[in-house]
């Protein structure tokens, strides 16, 4: 199934009134959210609801369907502003590639998805936050084809940044702190970028290294304008 058939093809009758689309999408999402995505399958999220995984699939025809409609799910909770005039557009692609961040480390399980797929995914929120980026580059003077590759970037950014932001908060989960240390006991550049941030807030240090990158993209794409 191609994923334009995905999106475009009716629903089926619901054969079962306690059982939805909708609800299948939710428990997943609480699934991946609890256990990562080597835990979700479809015998594994029936079983959470009380249901056969035949019960599922009058609903969804695969699990690759299901990760599809779980990930444009979480795309739902993105806030994409609006940009009023040319000279706001900078601000408001950087609130955006923050939300895209936080939503990521809300659902750590999407960064290895989104580090495998990037926009390949064609759902209803997803293409409804493409648009609206869209709009903020042309606002800000980009043309059509150009609009285009420079969201792409912001978003590609973003993905790698959070990816691996999200595999450093999954290593110091299992090792800790004194692991760190030790690797860089015997390089001295990283060691003194190391010492100079201890005793920083580290939630707020990794907001700060992610929007330094971020910030520099934009200082790029705001460069190409003046060029254009």
């Amino acid at each position: 199934m191609s994923a334009d058939e995905l999106w475009t093809r009716p629903r089926r009758k619901e054969q079962q009134p306690a059982l939805s689309r909708a609800q299948i999408v939710a428990a997943a999402v609480r699934l991946l959210d609890a256990e990562g995505i080597e835990a979700l399958s479809m015998r594994r999220l029936g079983t959470g609801m009380g249901a056969a995984a035949t019960s599922l699939y009058r609903h969804v025809a695969s699990k690759d369907e299901l990760i599809e409609r779980v990930v444009d799910e979480v795309y739902g909770e993105l806030d994409v502003p609006e940009a009023a005039s040319a000279a706001e557009w900078r601000d408001a692609v950087s609130r955006s590639g923050h939300g895209l961040r936080a939503m990521a480390l809300r659902h750590p399980w999407l960064a290895s998805l989104l580090g495998q797929a990037g926009l390949a995914y064609r759902g209803p929120n997803l293409m409804r936050m493409s648009e609206r980026m869209l709009a903020l580059f042309r606002t800000a003077g980009f043309p059509a084809n150009e609009a285009d590759l420079a969201m792409k970037t912001v978003v590609s950014y973003v993905v790698g940044a959070t990816t691996g932001e999200a595999a450093h908060l999954s290593l110091l989960a299992r090792s800790g702190r004194p692991a760190a240390r030790q690797a860089l006991a015997e390089h001295p550049l990283p060691a003194e970028g190391h010492a100079a941030q201890e005793g920083r807030d580290p939630r707020k240090l990794r907001k700060e290294n992610f929007d330094y990158g971020l910030q520099r993209v934009l200082d790029g794409l705001e460069a190409r304008l003046g060029h254009g």
